[in-house]
């Protein structure tokens, strides 16, 4: 026994050797164990919705350890649940993130959005995906004519529009699959998504409305959202990526380029 109590040879605080090895080969481990592991959850909820057994196969920690972790998280609301029962990143972040002035995609996103805009004389939109649904975080409406509005924090669905085929194009297997089932688009669609970089849709979410949207990515390279236009068939015709993929795609570019500059 050690002077903590623990046999020697274990770590402090009950831990495995397999997480001690986890944590030791992490990127940046804090020392501080629990902290750590808490970490590792969030990191792996940052992709999206996942069960108590995708936690522990995505941190390689065990499955008592994840479930106390994540129950604990989610009391303080760090973590919550979708209508399937699957773990979140909960709203507290959302909170936490308004409150420091952190969120640095919204705060690049007006001006940016104001441009896309008036180059296309479109509305144009930034969604994020929130467990089941895709959330505008941002938006800059066309300010006449017919146009296809959609207020910051409206829920759209992730089974169709071309934000939702590029919040899901780049998923893992697992959450590649589960976001194909009953989606409008196909995974030929989404394959031809990652090969040009960018998705357009007509008609998916609501018909006579056509949209191109191109992916926003983090520090990390993983998509965190979609910055897309919208407006009627009518207007961007029914190849609206041909008229407008470049310009969406160049958006795309300059708010990853502000989110990965605030870490550097």
């Amino acid at each position: 026994m050690d002077p903590s109590g623990a046999p020697l040879g274990t770590p402090l605080g009950g831990q495995g050797t397999g997480e001690a090895l986890l944590l030791s080969s992490s990127a940046s481990p804090s020392g501080v164990g629990v902290v750590d592991k808490a970490s590792m959850i969030l990191d792996a909820l940052e992709a999206g919705p996942a069960s108590l057994a995708q936690l522990v196969s995505a941190t390689g920690l065990a499955r008592p350890t994840v479930h106390r972790l994540a129950v604990a998280l989610a009391h303080h609301r760090f973590v919550g649940r979708d209508i399937q029962g699957r773990f979140v990143l909960g709203s507290r972040l959302v909170e936490l993130a308004s409150a420091a002035g952190e969120d640095r995609l919204i705060a690049a996103a007006g001006p940016v959005l104001v441009n896309l805009r008036d180059a296309t004389g479109e509305s144009a939109q930034i969604f994020r995906r929130q467990g089941d649904w895709r959330v505008c975080v941002a938006s800059a409406e066309r300010p006449i004519g017919l146009r296809d509005t959609i207020p910051v924090g409206t829920q759209l669905s992730m089974k169709a529009g071309s934000a939702a085929q590029v919040l899901v194009a780049w998923e893992d297997h697992d959450r590649l699959l589960e976001g194909l089932r009953h989606a409008r688009f196909s995974a030929t669609v989404l394959a031809g998504v990652r090969r040009r970089g960018w998705a357009q849709s007509l008609g998916e979410r609501e018909p006579g409305i056509a949209s191109v949207s191109a992916p926003v990515r983090g520090p990390s390279g993983r998509v965190i959202a979609a910055v897309s236009i919208s407006g009627p068939i009518e207007r961007l015709t029914r190849q609206p990526g041909r008229l407008h993929a470049e310009v969406v795609v160049q958006a795309a570019r300059q708010l990853t380029e502000a989110v990965r500059a605030t870490v550097q």
